[in-house]
């Protein structure tokens, strides 16, 4: 896989980026959007809350959330904190992070996108933001978790 599909594609990278802040406004607000909630999360440097949509992903009644874009200043604010607020409107909840390993974080990712797959629409974007798809191999899913940082929300 190369690393321009593992990243997404400029195209849908711009366009999800382009809504993050619409995104962030309507879930504060209490509005649905998919399964998508808000992360507050401690700065590492600054100490200071940071807020960011995401994704919350579920298999075998567990929850995770996953990096789309790698590395980025959530992931390692979230390393270091361990911890986050999970909000939707009005709605709070104190969670512990804890990173898991990409071999783990392949076969989680392919059982909670497995629903998304039935979907022509979201299937579309999965297989733009990861290259994935449902005949995708359990090593494909294994090299985007190791390029998507995962975390189990507990």
């Amino acid at each position: 896989m190369s690393q321009a599909i593992a990243r997404g594609t400029p195209r849908t990278n711009l366009v999800v980026r382009a809504l993050n802040p619409l995104v962030g406004r309507l879930l504060g607000a209490g509005l649905r959007f998919g399964p998508n909630v808000l992360i507050t999360v401690r700065d590492r440097s600054s100490g200071q809350p940071r807020t960011f949509p995401v994704a919350i992903l579920e298999h075998d009644g567990r929850r995770f959330i996953q990096s789309p874009w790698g590395e980025v200043n959530w992931v390692r604010n979230l390393r270091v904190a361990r911890e986050a607020i999970l909000s939707h409107g009005s709605g709070r909840e104190r969670v512990e992070a804890i990173e898991i390993p990409p071999e783990e974080g392949g076969p989680i990712l392919r059982g909670s996108m497995e629903r998304y797959f039935r979907s022509p629409i979201l299937s579309l974007v999965i297989r733009q933001s990861f290259g994935l798809h449902r005949s995708s191999t359990p090593e494909e899913f294994v090299a985007v978790a190791r390029a998507h940082p995962m975390f189990e929300l507990r």
